[in-house]
């Protein structure tokens, strides 16, 4: 008994059960969104739906990038791959300039046209990515090499680190760093290089939270919660209490008591507290099982690419959205401090949800191209 390795150089079905996944949950997101936010829109504009009726917009721009990104070859975007991390780089640059963005509580994190506020590190996300997945599948033999593979991924890490962490942004510079060190383990790193990647990790980690003063506080509230209740602890009290009013079977929809400008963030990072206020404990596990039906669909999806860009990108495109919905729920739970980044395809967010979708259609994309295993008996 042998069997054979035969790679599909023709498209075939995407992995409709993926498509499903995420549909399910961006519907959530929208449903959940007309609750979470009726009372800041009202308060803001005046309408109950302001931010659903964008949220609605931003779905639909998704769902066509989507649809779009899964039609095309994924293997162009490794002929692509520098060119859209220098844009990634330049639109990096760009948000820290005052005159292209207006800082939002203290952050400078979008780019500003019209109405509407664009985040470059949402692009960055995904772009660094795509560079790295192309940028492995060229040196797979030299990965485990410290100079010619460790440094030089360190090196474009830091750069994208760095820029994010200008604005800052600590969340969303974890959620690059993560998912690019497991891209790179996977490519075949040396066990050495991984556990000094991880070792440089942490103690750039502690050093960014000591520095920064209201980092460090978050740290405290999330080790004494009860220490500042009024001031930096106020979030995670009210996300508790949310969550310790909904219970196994919650209040209802609609019912949240916390959205009624108690729980700051109550439509964007802070969204599942109002979902377990209103839905429940056991109700809102769904949100959780779906998240995990997502990451068996991208590994499988990666485990069955037909080349080394596809499998790289998929594990990479994967394990940023598992990664971030982990953190987001982590930090909602009071598991680990608060970080400031938005539940995948279910907070408010053009940016995140625009690029979600479009990371998504790609991951369809590689879908389509499958090694199928045949077995063939001689005798």
């Amino acid at each position: 008994m042998q069997n054979y390795i035969v790679k599909s150089q023709k498209p075939g079905r995407m992995d409709f059960t993926l498509a499903i996944i995420v549909f399910a949950l961006v519907v959530v997101g929208l449903i959940m969104i007309s609750s979470a936010s009726v009372v800041i829109s009202y308060e803001l504009t005046g309408g109950n739906y302001h931010f659903l009726k964008r949220q609605l917009i931003f779905g639909v721009i998704g769902l066509v990038a989507m649809l779009g990104m899964s039609m095309i070859d994924y293997r162009l975007w490794r002929k692509y791959a520098l060119h859209i991390m220098i844009i990634a780089l330049v639109l990096l640059a760009i948000v820290l300039l005052p005159f292209f963005s207006d800082p939002v509580k203290g952050a400078h994190r979008w780019i500003w046209i019209g109405d509407f506020g664009f985040q470059p590190s949402e692009f960055a996300k995904l772009a660094i990515l795509i560079y790295l997945s192309g940028w492995l599948a060229r040196r797979k033999d030299d990965i485990k090499s410290f100079s010619r593979g460790f440094l030089p991924f360190i090196l474009i890490l830091a750069i994208v680190v760095f820029l994010v962490m200008m604005e800052p942004d600590l969340g969303t510079m974890a959620i690059i760093a993560g998912s690019a060190a497991v891209v790179f383990f996977v490519a075949g790193a040396s066990t050495l290089h991984v556990v000094l990647g991880l070792t440089s990790g942490i103690v750039l980690l502690a050093t960014l939270i000591l520095s920064a003063p209201y980092r460090l506080n978050r740290l405290t509230a999330f080790l004494n919660p009860s220490s500042d209740p009024q001031g930096i602890g106020y979030q995670i009290k009210n996300a508790m209490i949310a969550i310790g009013s909904g219970g196994l079977w919650g209040l209802g929809f609609g019912n949240s008591r916390q959205k009624y400008l108690y729980l700051p963030e109550a439509h964007t990072d802070a969204i599942y507290a109002v979902i377990v206020e209103e839905m429940g404990f056991l109700r809102s596990s769904v949100i959780i099982i779906l998240f995990i039906l997502l990451a068996l669909r991208g590994y499988k999806i990666a485990k069955e690419a037909v080349d080394d860009f596809g499998r790289f990108l998929a594990v990479g495109i994967t394990t940023w959205f598992i990664f971030q919905a982990f953190i987001n729920l982590s930090a909602i739970l009071g598991l680990i401090p608060l970080t400031g980044v938005p539940l995948p395809f279910i907070s408010y967010g053009g940016s995140s949800l625009i690029i979600n979708l479009a990371a998504v259609g790609i991951l369809l994309n590689i879908s389509k191209y499958r090694l199928t295993q045949l077995k063939h008996e001689r005798e």
